[in-house]
């Protein structure tokens, strides 16, 4: 398969942590299956020992409601 963006530039596929993922190596864009980006946020908060994103964290003193975010998780894929 051919990148989007970059129209005759043959994607490169790579697996990472178990998921595969199709990237571009002229733009360096990066592509991912349908399911493959739930797996990613998944090993991230397993390995983190985080709640998962379906599971939100209460933040009992202002009663609000907010998701787990780490800033760089991607950056444990592509190192």
């Amino acid at each position: 398969m051919n990148c989007p963006v970059c129209r005759d530039v043959a994607l490169a596929m790579t697996e990472r942590q178990g998921v595969e993922i199709d990237y571009c190596p002229k733009c360096r864009g990066v592509w991912l299956d349908r399911g493959e980006l739930d797996k990613i946020i998944e090993k991230s908060f397993a390995q983190q020992g985080a709640p998962s994103p379906a599971e939100p964290r209460h933040d009992e003193h202002s009663g609000a409601h907010h998701g787990y975010r780490r800033k760089s998780w991607l950056s444990d894929i592509f190192d």
